[in-house]
C-alpha cells in the first residue's frame, strides 16, 4: 500500500499536469482509473484540489516556478526568521522578521513537494525564535512547524506547541526538548556527538535521523535511519527489555518503569512521523487516541462526552488542521453526533 506522502505526491503530480494545458482524454480517464482505485486516493485528490484553488493567490510567495506548478521536491522558500545572523540584522532593520520572500538558498522545505504545502506556509512561518549567549531557543505555537538548520548543518523539524534549546560547541551538539516533539536530522560529525536530552532521559547519534517526544517524564523515541543511544531510562529495565543502540525502524517508548520497544521497518517509521508533512495517520487507533492527537494541533478541543466511544476504533489519514473533516466521518461511522461550541467540540452518543 502507497504511504500517505506518496499519495499526496501522486495526487499532486495529477493536479499539475491537469493544469499545465496538455490534458488528453487519456489522461483523464487514467486519472479516474486511479481515483477508483481507493477511497483514499480520492479523499487525497479532492482535498489537494481544494487547497490547489486557494494556493493560486499566493502565488507570490512561492518558489518563482514559472508555470504557477506545485513547487518540486527540494524547491525552498526562504525565511528571515532563520538568517545566518539574525541577531545583527534585527539591529540594523527592525522590520527583519517580516516574512519575505528572497533568492537566496531558503531555510524552510516545502514538505513533501505537493500543493498540500501550500496549507502549511502560516505555520511553518509562526516558530518564534531568540538568541543568547549560550545558544538558541525555538518554539512553535499550538499547530505549527518548522524546519529549523543548525550552524553544524543538521536541520530540526519542529512539531506543534514544541520548545527546544540548542547549544553547539567544539566538543558537542546539544538540544534540551523542553516541551513537545522534534525531528532531527544529523550532519555527520564523530567528534562531536548529537545529544539530545528530554528530562532525565538522553539520545545521542552522531550521524542519523530520528525523533524524540515528550509527554512529562515519558519519552518516545523512534528511529528512522542510523542507530541512536537511549540513556537515562532505569539500567535494570534496559538490559533486559532494550539494545544499547536502537536502529532503523525501532521505536522506544521509555518511562519511569522501564523501557517499552516496538520493532518495525523504517518505512513504518516514516509513516508514524507523517505530522511533518501536516497529515495524521491513525491504524487502528481508539478514538480517545485520535481525539487526543488532533488536540495537539488545534485551540479547539474535541471532549468525547459518551465513555462507550473512547474505545472505538478509527483509520484513515486526515489533515491535522482540518477538524471538520474528521468529525464529519465520525459522525457518518458511529453513533455519535457532534455538538460545535466556539471553543470545544463535544462527541455525544445519538
Amino acid at each position: 500500500m502507497d504511504s500517505p506522502r506518496n499519495i499526496d505526491q501522486i495526487a499532486g503530480d495529477w493536479l499539475a499536469r491537469r493544469d499545465s494545458g496538455d490534458w488528453s482524454g487519456a489522461d483523464q480517464m487514467r486519472l479516474e482509473e486511479w481515483l477508483e482505485e481507493s477511497v483514499l486516493h480520492r479523499v487525497t485528490y479532492l482535498r489537494l484540489e481544494h487547497v490547489w484553488e486557494r494556493s493560486q493567490r499566493l502565488r507570490a510567495l512561492g518558489t518563482g516556478k514559472p508555470d504557477g506548478g506545485p513547487p518540486p521536491p527540494g524547491a525552498w522558500v526562504f525565511s528571515p526568521f532563520f538568517d545566518p545572523h539574525p541577531a545583527q540584522a534585527a539591529v540594523r532593520n527592525p522590520d527583519h522578521f517580516k516574512p519575505a520572500v528572497s533568492r537566496r538558498p531558503s531555510r524552510i522545505l516545502w514538505a513533501g513537494g505537493s500543493a498540500a504545502a501550500c496549507v502549511l506556509l502560516a505555520v511553518l512561518l509562526a516558530v518564534s525564535w531568540n538568541l543568547g549567549s549560550r545558544g538558541a531557543s525555538y518554539r512553535t505555537p499550538v499547530g505549527g512547524i518548522a524546519l529549523i538548520p543548525l550552524a553544524d548543518g543538521s536541520k530540526v523539524t519542529l512539531n506543534t506547541d514544541s520548545r527546544i534549546h540548542v547549544s553547539v560547541t567544539d566538543h558537542e551538539r546539544r538540544v534540551e526538548l523542553e516541551q513537545g516533539e522534534a525531528y532531527f536530522e544529523v550532519a555527520q560529525d564523530t567528534r562531536r556527538p548529537f545529544v539530545v536530552r528530554a528530562g532525565d532521559k538522553r539520545v545521542i547519534a552522531v550521524g542519523t535521523r530520528f525523533s524524540v517526544r515528550r509527554n512529562g517524564d515519558d519519552v518516545d523515541v523512534i528511529v528512522t535511519e542510523g542507530r541512536v543511544r537511549l540513556e537515562g531510562a532505569p539500567v535494570a529495565q534496559l538490559q533486559k527489555s532494550a539494545p544499547e543502540l536502537l536502529s532503523a525502524g525501532m521505536v522506544a517508548r521509555a518511562g519511569d518503569s522501564g523501557v517499552l520497544l516496538e520493532n518495525g521497518t523504517p518505512t513504518e517509521a516514516e509513516e508514524s512521523l507523517s505530522w511533518r508533512e501536516g497529515v495524521l495517520v491513525f491504524r487502528e487507533m481508539t478514538l480517545a487516541q485520535a481525539v487526543a492527537e488532533f488536540n495537539r494541533y488545534n485551540t479547539r478541543k474535541i471532549v468525547i462526552a459518551d465513555p462507550h466511544a473512547a474505545d472505538f476504533r478509527v483509520a484513515g489519514s486526515f489533515r491535522a488542521d482540518n477538524v471538520d473533516a474528521f468529525l464529519r466521518l465520525i459522525e457518518r461511522g458511529y453513533p455519535l453526533r457532534v455538538e460545535r461550541h466556539e471553543d470545544r467540540y463535544i462527541l455525544q452518543a445519538r
